[in-house]
């Protein structure tokens, strides 16, 4: 396999990889949106639900990119392996904001976690930028809307409490 084709590979693995963590997460929505999610008050602000699955592939789409313009710096630089290690704590922090939310039906404690996600894509970017500033860049949109999901999730958390 040529060096190229190795590239195009990793930039699929990637990619698949961050739209994968989004479907793990699509399981907790799943068992709740149309259920328990519907049934709360929401703010005026709250976008439809349509808007949501065609968000966040994009996102994930981005975070997969980004991930990989810091990989073909290579792996045995200390400045790549943090900025991934942090890739993957808020990857984790990601799907598990899903479980929290929708799985557990805890929006106050989901909020809370939602708060340690954004510190850590904050993290993550600026471990990114110092290897790759268009990497970093990439993620901007990131946090941009968790950021509005942070004042979303907790204006729901206080119309339901």
């Amino acid at each position: 396999m040529s060096a190229r084709s190795k590239d195009i590979l990793t930039l699929i693995v990637l990619v698949l990889i961050c739209q994968a963590a989004g479907g793990i997460g699509g399981l907790f929505t799943a068992t709740s949106v149309g259920t328990w999610y519907a049934g709360l008050r929401k703010p005026p602000y709250n976008p439809p639900g349509w808007i949501f699955g065609p968000v966040w592939t994009v996102l994930y789409a981005l975070m997969g990119v980004a991930a990989w313009l810091v990989v073909r710096r290579g792996w045995d630089s200390v400045a790549v392996k943090a900025a991934l290690a942090a890739f993957v704590a808020q990857l984790v922090l990601n799907m598990l904001w899903s479980a929290v939310f929708f799985g557990m039906r805890s929006p106050g404690i989901a909020f809370i976690e939602l708060l340690g996600l954004w510190v850590a894509i904050l993290v993550t970017i600026r471990l990114f930028w110092r290897v790759s500033p268009t990497a970093g860049a990439l993620l901007v949109p990131y946090v941009l809307w968790v950021s509005f999901a942070a004042v979303l999730n907790y204006s729901i958390w206080r119309l339901n409490r």
